[in-house]
């Protein structure tokens, strides 16, 4: 065939070929219900199979033994149904189940799958529906038409709708195939037969019509004629609309083809043609619409027996007698032109091409189009726009003609007939969707939008979208939705207030919102709408959507801090150790803005988990020292903050000590008192006197002495004098009263104690006293009672020494013996006490050896001359070394000290003793050996001594040393590492004693001290160790090997006749040319294994003479292993015998095949080991063989079948260095596939140079199944280095499957700064993207990549380092890349940049669009622009709309402006902040008098309203004196008016005002007239009130005096009433 016919033609797959016999390729045997499956009977020997081949794998049949006399597949999932005899089964294969069986009662005769979960069956007089869901049994739809009798069913056919089915069965008369048709309707249960071979159903829209006609399509052949005839069934149910025309046109059949019949009809709905299959094979097309033929062609010899629609391509797909599979469809590309070319068929054309939007007819459309146009025709022209292939006429060129057509009397305008054709066609495009909608838009007619999208009418777009949002927000949404413009969707929810549908919309199309961007323009925008919408996406079930740190810095950046803190204490209300870093931001942002709010949250102690240094920081930088203190740690910190005592309750502060140790409690005070004594000394007293207990009187009197604060003395003792009778402590406290001047106080405690000493002297000058009584020989029972009455104050060293100089140490006994008695441990106390005793002989060595407190130094010194034994004691108690050391040597007292030596354990100490320089390092070593050690019982003492011998290189004496411990009974004597170390001595130092030393000696390491002598050449020695421990193996070594006496080591092995002595033996003496004795040694060894020596030393013998027959007879003689045939096969191999070694091995042997094969590739005998590797199927090696042999086609073989990775690397890089590259591709698949080998090998290419192999392996690998990403990610550095062209393309389609950190790592490396740019994106690492694109502009910038990235960085100061590069580099695009700023940068940072960069104007739009936040840095920047420029109006909107910039400032800046209107807003300016009378004389100089009279109106300031009048009428300007009068009424004095008036004689300009005043005053003193006479009426009523209550009091006394006298019994009444009323209380 030729490439411009009209169809497709093309074989999927030969059954045959995929091994389905040609018996079994028949309409009874194979079925085809679907493009997807072919289902196959077969029967393999007597096993019956159902073989299913998938037509998308066809080269991969499934067979299944199931005996079944029918089987159809599902048109479209793995669910097969079974006939076997009256049961049918439906089987679900994937899921191995049955799903549905029926026991039918007829035959059938035919069925089919006629919808995925549907089956018809036909039998002899039924046809039944069987649905394959629920239990259902089949249903029975109608009866079969007589006139199908006796005919066998080839089709049933099912309309669209449901509403019309058809049965088609043929039948042989008079050697003619007659076709019979059943035409049933589902809705009237009535059939119709008619005579025919084929019919097929088809869905049909007519020109015109809004719904499709269900069309008929019959296609027969009698002996008169052949038709196709195509009829619209059902055509009344759809009213006035448009009918199908019935059509009918001729068949055309071939003379050769007269018995030639309609077999099969498919439906190409795209199309709507009619694919007709005929039994001889021919193909025929015919149009739906018209029924024009547009092809007819043979396509196959033999039948094609079953067929079916082939939705993929909208053709037909079939199956012939051959088992071709054959498809055919339309060729798009020359149907058209072939139908104008060939068949000469306009109309045909034109109709197709609108039908199908094919190409080919472009011309011919757009030639009709405009003879249409230009006859005014626009509704025919529309129509043909409508149908142009590709609606290559349905374009922005086309809509605009439209537009400017002039409109016809009496018709709609062109525009209005264009769209209403197109919208009777069907859905507008997204262009023809925008330009309808725009003047609808401006119409505000938003329900025709609303129509025509339930309509579906309109291709919704983003900027559809975008352009109804004008008017009607929530019909946007619905466009937006449906254009899945995703952004757009969230912003309208958000805009809406509808947050919750925002995270539904994103689940539910698994759109990833910018969250945080969405978070920050609510901001802007909606702010009220924040917390709940941060609540939403906290609280979503899947987990949060933001994370909370960023939302927490948004709302920050907001300036929201209120909504951050409410939120974030809901969020954080748990308290989980993991939130710790967020309890940590919450409290840093409180405090650092609202340090109150800090403070209330910390005081209801809801966090535990904070950062505490972090926030005991900002605690003290805000003051809030309190909170510092709870949470500082450190003393420093606590130093720092405890000395605030101003702002710290000094209740908490009291009670805050508490908890401080004892070292940072007294650190603290002292602190507080050096930092400021006068302020912290009350808080400081009473801290003290509330842990008195604590630390006791004494610690705190000191404290406040050492700060020489008597007052501080003074009031602490004050508040504890009452607990102590102590005498010192009163009278602390009475020195204190007097320094402080409470002379009071001082007669007071002098009155009331009895506890201080009057005679109190100062204890530090007691010994110089005491030695001064002593000099003067007082009497020494005064001495001694003096010193008790002061022993605890008196320095005890000091005295100790005083009296000791004078020889009179005994009077300090009492005293010290009294202090120890009270508990004091004071070095000096016990250390003269222990003098005492030693010069009083009181058992002095007791106390030296019990007491733990005296100085041992001190005492020792004090012992040497008066008894060296006492100074040993106290040395060593106190471990006074060197000191003992010296000690000893002195007076000879070695013993002493070898013995302390032992027991010290020291190396330092002896390393010091044994020192060669030290004279007495013999005696020592004597008194060591023959003394301390051998009384020592423990181990460690024993070890360290000898280690010290030998650090000391003592070998003789350490020999002495061991033999004690070790040839004596002693705990010792058997101890393995001292007899080691013994034996090991004295073969360094003394070998003549090692013999007797082994003999003697039983538990040393015999093995090691054995090779040791080896080593230092005792043979002998050795051969006795390994015979006593019974290492037989190793004692015939020591003879074989070092002493080299052969007959004695047969001796040996006779002795111990054992398997390894003989067979070490044999090895030696084979290795020395005895062979025969070596091969006896062999034998009686008894283990074949061993054998293998003594062979291969006879072999080498015997090789040489190739005498291979008489090496096997004389080996077989003396035994029959598997070495010796082992042996044989290596002899063949060895002298190329390969005709022989192949004979031998391809026989029964017993040889280790593996074994000789490894020995000939070692020794390069390749022909053999690949015979061998052959014959035990080793591929492995086989493959390494041929790779040597350079046979790479069957190295690549072989290496198939071993398929290990090390075999394929192997033939891989021996193909890549000889060249054959595709063969190491083949190689190279399999071992790309492993991660780990991918790297060695990429390398092994590249070190060769072969650089596009590599690239062309690792492309071929990306599509297997086991490509990982290491290929992808290598691929992508191989195509950086040496083929970068493909480096972007290859990341963008593999994005998902690279490392990216690696990709990146490689880019840098080799500056290919765009491609690093998107790599970082990926990675989303925007700064470093930014980064890059700012520092290689020119390989990597573009302007809309860039903002998009730049709004993502994390970092601000790289926003603020892209403005730079934008100035520097593209200046123009500065406002651009601002705006996409904006929610981001801090604007007063801007202005500071571009000011000092000398650039404010080229910002000037971005200034105004941020002006509205009111930032003083902006508004200042632009109200200078707006001067510099001349705006004076937009100047005045500034300064009116926003004031946050330097008024004062900026009004002084316009002063001297030499624009008028600039001098009048400095005046404005002026009288906004108050400064009227600057205001009024800006005004005045400018003589804008209306101003000045409005500002001095606005001051209500007498004194500027009288001098603007003033002003007025001495400059002689009289209308304005009159309009400042009437303006400044209320703050213009009378007089001061009627005097200027009547001076500069303009009273008539005043008369108005003095009226007005007039009328005023008057009403004035009429109203308080007025008041004053109700005033008086007011006191008149009081008065002639208050007469009357006196009169009616006279009268109510008169009737009291009447009741009590006049009336009997009424006064003694009363005064029993005023008794019972006194008893009462």
């Amino acid at each position: 065939m030729t490439n411009n016919l009209p169809i497709k033609f093309n074989e999927i797959i030969n059954l045959q070929s995929i091994g389905i016999s040609p018996q079994f390729i028949g309409f009874n045997t194979l079925t085809m219900q679907s493009d997807k499956y072919i289902c196959v009977r077969e029967v393999s020997g007597e096993v019956p199979n159902v073989v299913i081949v998938d037509l998308q794998n066809p080269n991969q049949p499934s067979r299944r033994p199931i005996k079944a006399e029918a089987a159809i597949m599902n048109p479209k999932s793995m669910v097969i149904a079974l006939k076997a005899g009256s049961l049918l089964q439906i089987f679900n294969i994937e899921l191995k189940s049955k799903m549905k069986s029926y026991q039918i009662q007829e035959d059938v005769k035919f069925w089919k799958w006629i919808s995925v979960n549907q089956i018809v069956l036909v039998t002899n007089t039924s046809v039944y529906h069987w649905s394959i869901e629920g239990t259902s049994e089949p249903v029975k739809v109608f009866d079969r038409h007589e006139s199908l009798t006796n005919t066998q069913i080839i089709d049933y056919q099912v309309s669209d709708d449901k509403q019309w089915v058809s049965l088609v069965g043929i039948t042989k008369i008079n050697n003619r195939v007659v076709g019979k048709i059943q035409l049933y309707s589902i809705e009237k249960q009535v059939s119709q037969p008619f005579e025919g071979h084929s019919m097929v159903f088809a869905s049909f829209k007519v020109n015109g019509a809004t719904t499709p006609s269900t069309l008929c399509c019959v296609a027969m052949r009698n002996e008169n004629m052949s038709k196709l005839h195509i009829v619209e069934v059902g055509g009344e149910k759809r009213g006035n609309e448009p009918k199908y025309q019935r059509t009918s046109v001729d068949i055309y059949f071939p003379q050769e083809a007269v018995t030639d019949f309609p077999l099969s009809m498919q439906i190409g709905e795209k199309y709507g043609v009619i694919y007709l299959i005929t039994q001889m094979g021919y193909i025929h097309v015919y149009d739906l619409e018209s029924g024009a033929m547009i092809y007819m062609n043979r396509i196959s010899s033999e039948t094609i027996f079953v067929t079916t629609q082939n939705k993929s391509n909208n053709g037909i797909i079939g199956v012939n007698r051959k088992g071709q599979v054959l498809t055919i469809t339309i060729n798009e590309e020359t149907v058209i032109p072939y139908i104008v070319s060939t068949l000469k068929n306009l109309d045909l054309a034109i109709s197709l091409t609108g039908r199908a939007n094919l190409p080919g007819a472009e011309d011919l459309f757009m030639t009709q189009f405009n003879r249409y146009f230009e006859q005014g025709n626009y509704k025919q022209a529309a129509i043909i726009a409508s149908n142009s292939p590709g609606h290559s006429l349905r374009t922005a060129q086309t809509i605009n003609m439209f537009k400017q057509a002039p409109q016809q009397q009496g018709s709609p305008a062109p525009i209005l007939q264009y769209f209403s054709v197109l919208l009777d066609k069907g859905k507008l495009n997204a262009l023809e969707s925008i330009e309808l909608a725009t003047p609808v838009v401006q119409q505000g007619r938003t329900q025709l939008i609303e129509r025509w999208l339930k309509e579906n009418k309109l291709e919704c777009s983003e900027e559809l979208g975008d352009l109804v949002r004008r008017i009607d927000t929530m019909l946007a949404l619905s466009i937006y939705l449906r254009a899945t413009a995703s952004e757009k969707v969230v912003q309208c929810f958000a805009e809406l207030g509808q947050f919750d549908k925002i995270i539904a919309y994103s689940k539910k199309f698994d759109y990833k919102p910018n969250y945080p961007m969405i978070l920050s323009n609510l901001i802007q925008m909606n702010a009220e709408g924040v917390t709940p919408f941060v609540q939403l996406l906290l609280n979503d079930e899947s987990g949060q959507l933001i994370d909370t740190t960023t939302m927490m810095e948004i709302l920050l950046r907001g300036g929201m801090i209120q909504d951050l803190t409410q939120i974030m204490l809901d969020v954080l209300k748990n308290n989980k150790e993991e939130e710790g870093p967020l309890q940590t931001r919450l409290l840093e942002i409180n405090l650092n803005t609202a340090p109150r709010v800090a403070d209330a949250i910390m005081a209801q102690e809801v966090f535990s988990h904070y950062d505490r240094a972090k926030i005991a920081y900002l605690c003290e930088r805000q003051g809030l020292f309190q909170r510092a203190l709870e949470h500082y740690e450190e003393i420093g910190d606590i130093k720092r903050c405890v000395v605030h005592t101003e702002v710290i309750p000094p209740e908490w502060l009291v009670n805050y000590f508490e908890r401080l140790t004892d070292e940072y409690f007294m650190q603290c005070l002292k602190e507080m008192l050096t930092a400021n004594i006068k302020q912290n000394l009350q808080v400081v007293v009473q801290i003290a006197a509330k842990y008195t207990e604590r630390f006791g009187i004494e610690k705190f009197v000191a404290l406040f002495e050492n700060f020489n604060s008597f007052e501080g003395v003074y009031y602490y003792l004050g508040s504890v004098i009452s607990q102590t009778q102590e005498a010192d402590i009163h009278y602390k406290y009475i020195q204190a009263a007097t320094k402080i001047g409470e002379i009071q106080e001082v007669e007071h405690i002098c009155r009331t104690s009895d506890h201080y000493n009057p005679e109190k002297i100062n204890p530090n000058k007691a010994p110089q006293v005491i030695g001064t009584l002593l000099d003067l020989d007082v009497n020494e029972d005064y001495i001694k009672e003096l010193i008790m009455s002061i022993r605890g104050l008196i320095p005890v060293n000091e005295l100790s020494l005083v009296v000791e100089k004078r020889n009179r140490l005994k009077i300090l006994l009492p005293m010290l013996e009294k202090l120890i008695e009270e508990g004091d441990h004071d070095s000096s106390t016990h250390s003269a006490l222990a003098k005492i005793y030693i010069d009083a002989n009181k058992d002095p060595e007791n106390f030296l050896l019990t007491n733990e407190y005296y100085d041992s130094k001190i005492v020792g010194a004090y012992c040497e001359k008066r008894d060296p034994h006492l100074a040993f004691v106290a040395y060593k108690r106190g471990k006074c070394d060197k000191e003992l050391i010296d000690l000893t040597n002195r007076n000879s007292m070695f013993k002493h000290q070898a013995r302390y030596l032992v027991e010290r354990q020291d190396d330092e100490l002896w390393k010091y003793a044994l020192n060669p320089e030290n004279e007495f390092r013999d005696q020592l070593v004597n008194q060591v050996t023959s003394t301390a050690l051998p009384e020592s019982q423990d181990a460690d003492e024993v070890s360290v001594t000898v280690r010290a011998f030998m650090q000391a290189d003592l070998p003789n004496e350490l020999i002495d040393l061991l033999e004690k411990i070790m040839l004596k009974q002693t705990p010792f004597s058997d101890n393995p590492s001292l007899q080691n170390l013994l034996i090991l001595t004295a073969i360094k130092a003394d070998k003549s004693r090692v013999m007797e030393y082994i003999t003697r000696l039983d538990n040393f390491d015999g093995s090691n001290i054995a090779n040791v002598s080896i080593g230092e050449g005792l043979y002998e020695e050795a051969f006795t160790i390994f015979k006593k421990f019974g290492e037989k193996v190793s004692a015939i070594q020591v003879l074989l090997n070092n002493i080299m006496d052969m007959p004695r080591a047969v001796e040996w092995a006779e002795l111990c006749d054992e398997a390894e002595v003989w067979s070490t033996l044999a090895d030696a003496q084979c290795d020395r040319g005895f062979v025969v004795e070596g091969m006896n040694s062999y034998i009686k060894a008894n283990n074949p294994t061993k054998y293998e020596k003594g062979y291969r030393s006879m072999l080498q013998k015997w090789r040489a003479l190739r005498r291979i027959d008489q090496l096997f007879t004389n080996v077989r003689r003396l035994i029959k292993e598997q070495m010796v045939e082992t042996e044989l096969v290596y002899a063949f191999a060895r002298t190329e015998r390969l005709a022989d070694l192949e004979d031998f091995i391809n026989s029964p042997n017993l040889a280790k095949i593996q074994l000789v094969g490894d020995r000939c590739f070692d020794e390069k005998l390749y022909k053999a080991a690949k015979l061998l590797y052959i014959n035990i199927s080793n591929y492995g090696r086989l493959a390494s063989t041929l790779v040597k042999l350079e046979d790479f086609h069957g190295a690549v073989e072989a290496a198939r079948k071993a398929n290990t990775t090390h075999t394929w690397k192997e033939v891989n890089h021996a193909c890549i260095d000889f060249k054959e590259f595709r063969l190491a591709q083949i190689a190279g698949l399999h071992i790309i596939i492993q991660a780990d080998e991918l790297e060695e090998l990429v390398q092994y290419y590249e070190n060769r140079g072969h650089f596009e192999e590599v690239i062309q392996l690792l492309e071929a690998g990306l599509g297997l199944e086991q490509a990982h990403n290491g290929m992808f990610t290598t691929l992508g550095v191989l195509y950086s280095k040496y083929n970068v062209a493909k480096m972007m393309e290859h990341i963008k389609l593999y994005s998902s499957r690279i490392n990216i950190p690696r990709l990146i790592r490689q880019a840098e490396y080799m500056h290919q700064w765009n491609e690093l740019c998107y790599l970082y994106v990926l990675y989303e690492e925007f700064d470093n993207s930014i980064k890059v694109m700012i520092q290689h502009p020119i390989q990597s910038w573009s302007h809309t990549k860039f903002k998009d990235i730049v709004q993502k960085v994390a970092t601000i100061e790289n926003y603020y380092k892209s403005l730079q590069f934008y100035l520097e580099q593209h200046p123009l695009l500065v406002v651009d890349l601002l705006v996409v700023l904006t929610p981001r940068i801090d604007h007063s940072r801007v202005v500071m940049e571009m000011r000092k960069a000398q650039h404010l104007p080229l910002i000037k739009p971005y200034l105004v669009s941020v002006q509205q936040n009111n930032i003083k840095a902006v508004n200042e920047a632009l109200n200078q622009l707006y001067v510099e420029d001349g705006e004076y109006e937009n100047l005045q909107v500034s300064i009116d709309t926003f004031d946050n910039f330097d008024q004062t400032g900026f009004a002084r800046t316009l002063e001297e402006n030499e624009l008028l209107e600039f001098r009048r807003i400095s005046a404005y300016i002026y009288k906004r902040n108050g400064k009227f009378s600057k205001s009024v004389e800006l005004s005045k100089k400018d003589q804008l008098y209306k101003d000045a009279m409005t500002t001095a109106c606005a001051s209500k300031t007498q004194e500027i309203g009288e001098e603007l009048l003033t002003f007025f009428v001495e400059n002689e300007l009289k209308e304005c004196f009159g309009a400042c009068l009437y303006m400044c009424y209320d703050i213009i004095r009378p007089d001061v008016a009627l005097e200027l008036a009547w001076r500069f004689n303009i009273v008539d300009f005043a008369m108005p005002f003095l009226i007005q005043t007039f009328r005023e005053y008057s009403t004035r003193i009429s109203k308080l007239e007025d008041e004053n006479q109700e005033l008086k009426e007011i006191a008149q009523n009081e008065k002639n009130e208050q007469n009357e209550q006196k009169v009616e009091q006279e009268v109510l006394q008169d009737t009291n005096q009447d009741q009590y006298f006049g009336m009997g019994g009424g006064i003694n009444e009363f005064n029993d009433d005023f008794n019972q009323f006194e008893n009462y209380y």
